[in-house]
């Protein structure tokens, strides 16, 4: 992975010590909180409803064990002794003082981390498939060119203020596990006719108020041209993208207003204009970062006492088939460890957990960890001979639950008990639909359900892409959750369609469970997924097990 160099290192120094002098001059008065407010979110710092909240870029969703640790010592020192992990692939902090914001900098910059375009009208953090280099169906390792766009983004003297925030995805993989259509910019890896690697660029997708799935702006775009391709696209939105109404200045506004036969045009005007001014380098930057990341040296050993030990405990086969992924060097698989417990926090994890995840990732998955964006983290290397070693270990941290991919491996973000956005809770529903489900025991049996829960209009749980999405509003006063269905994150990006009227704090669990043990009775065989059964039939069953008042009235 991509270690730090000494400009690197510099760069991120001087900006710590710049922003510890903004803060002195925030806590003696002399910036306003209005004075403060740019300058805070430069460096990834808001304020939520009880506190300033810190959001660490995590790259690429990539950390090594010492990168672990120091987020769990972080945790102990200065906040509660946790942190939450998002879709973004991040780690926030919730409940910071404002004053010990730049030590917690300071100690993030000690191994390489920081907090710089986390949030503000920037290029955010750039995300990729948590499995790569890992997966078995992976052209190449997506993260070279993250890190490539991620070092050409960071202080961009052109887009340090463009017209709203701009969030790009990579995946190198056939199936997408990057949500690279609902992003500003999405970037397949895909192969041309002569089997060279290249990308399919989409643009215009994103979630919020407006959800769009984004467009294929160029079939097949060369590795060599990405750099000055992307930024010809950010460079035409910087300079057509809406400033007059921040609802309308995303570039998927942008793309439906012009029209995407202009865009492309205006792109590949600009990018004819720019490209001779790469000469290469960033070719031979990108090669120096391809050996960063080098796969690990796997080893060769038998995988015999791994079957034994599936054979002799139900509940470690039950984890082995739940929570591994096919992995592409033999005897090795991807483990992804659940931050979802039953009737936990979805995504938030305590710093003994990061500890040990920290020690797992060092003894038996060369060194590496990987935040998803569904919220998890990933061991992407372990080999099988290890794997009831791992099993025990996550078992005795509660880390050890079975449901990556199930009900109650629910995306939520932090809703109205964190953010001065939200107009709904978003955690403590998740926590009783996961608690439900736990208690019918037919997780297992329900097979791949994605459920995601939003807290407000902002979509920050991604609820448009869900199988099952939640949305929770204000109605006068009263929290009311709207459902949708039929959603998907994955290369077949569909976005959800509402079911009907909303249904009370009270009544959202009930419904849920409802409209998935009906699912039950309307797949046509145990392997038909939720999602596969609601393309099947459309809405009309599903609003029918939903409204059943609604459906006797009618027939009535």
């Amino acid at each position: 992975m991509y270690t730090y160099n000494d400009f690197d290192a510099a760069f991120v120094r001087s900006r710590v010590a710049q922003f510890r002098g903004q803060v002195a001059r925030r806590i003696d008065g002399s910036l306003t909180e209005d004075e403060f407010k740019p300058l805070r979110l430069m460096n990834g710092l808001y304020l939520q409803l009880h506190a300033y909240m810190l959001r660490v870029a995590v790259p690429y969703g990539t950390l090594n064990p010492s990168q672990m640790r120091q987020l769990a010592f972080i945790a102990d020192k200065w906040d509660k002794g946790y942190g939450h992990f998002t879709t973004r692939q991040n780690i926030q902090y919730n409940w910071p003082k404002l004053a010990d914001v730049p030590d917690m900098l300071d100690a993030l910059a000690d191994v390489g981390m920081h907090a710089i375009q986390t949030s503000g009208n920037t290029i955010r953090n750039v995300t990729a498939d948590h499995f790569a280099g890992a997966a078995a169906d992976e052209i190449e390792d997506p993260r070279p060119v993250a890190e490539l766009l991620r070092q050409w983004s960071t202080d961009h003297p052109e887009f340090q203020f463009l017209p709203r925030k701009f969030k790009i995805a990579v995946t190198g993989a056939a199936h997408d596990r990057a949500v690279t259509k609902a992003h500003d910019i999405g970037l397949r890896m895909v192969r041309n006719d002569a089997g060279e690697p290249g990308f399919e660029v989409i643009v215009g997708g994103g979630l919020g108020r407006t959800p769009m799935v984004g467009k294929v702006l160029r079939a097949f775009l060369p590795k060599a041209d990405l750099l000055p391709y992307c930024e010809a696209i950010v460079s035409v939105y910087n300079l057509l993208g809406r400033r007059d109404n921040k609802y309308k200045a995303r570039i998927k506004i942008t793309v439906h207003e012009n029209g995407l036969e202009n865009i492309q045009e205006l792109v590949e005007e600009r990018f004819a204009t720019i490209r001779a001014g790469f000469s290469g380098v960033d070719q031979e930057l990108l090669a120096e970062i391809e050996a960063a990341f080098a796969p690990p040296a796997f080893a060769v050993k038998s995988t015999a006492g791994y079957e034994e030990a599936r054979l002799a405990n139900p509940a470690f086969r039950s984890w082995t088939d739940t929570n591994l992924a096919q992995h592409k060097a033999d005897g090795y698989a991807i483990v992804s460890i659940s931050i979802k417990k039953h009737g936990a926090t979805p995504g938030d994890a305590t710093s003994d957990q990061m500890r040990v995840m920290a020690d797992l990732a060092e003894q038996y998955g060369h060194g590496e960890l990987r935040i998803s964006h569904e919220q998890n983290v990933i061991l992407p290397h372990v080999h099988k001979a290890d794997l009831a070693k791992v099993y025990a270990a996550l078992r005795a941290a509660d880390l050890a639950t079975a449901n990556i991919g199930l009900a109650s491996d629910i995306i939520a973000c932090p809703g109205m008990d964190y953010c001065a956005l939200a107009t709904a809770r978003s955690i403590p529903i998740a926590q009783e639909i996961a608690t439900r489900f736990d208690e019918l025991k037919i997780e297992h049996k329900i097979g791949a359900l994605k459920i995601k829960i939003s807290g407000c209009i902002n979509a920050c749980g991604h609820h448009h892409v869900g199988h099952i999405g939640i949305l929770g509003l204000d109605r006068a006063g009263v929290e009311n959750y709207q459902i949708t269905l039929g959603g998907d994150s994955t290369e077949t990006t569909t976005i959800g369609e509402r079911a009907g009227p909303g249904f009370s704090a009270d009544e959202i669990v009930p419904a849920i469970e409802r409209l998935v043990t009906g699912y039950l009775d309307l797949r046509s065989a145990p392997e038909e997924t939720f999602l596969q059964t609601y393309r099947r039939l459309g809405m009309e069953p599903f609003k029918a097990i939903l409204y059943p008042a609604e459906d006797k009235a009618n027939a009535a």
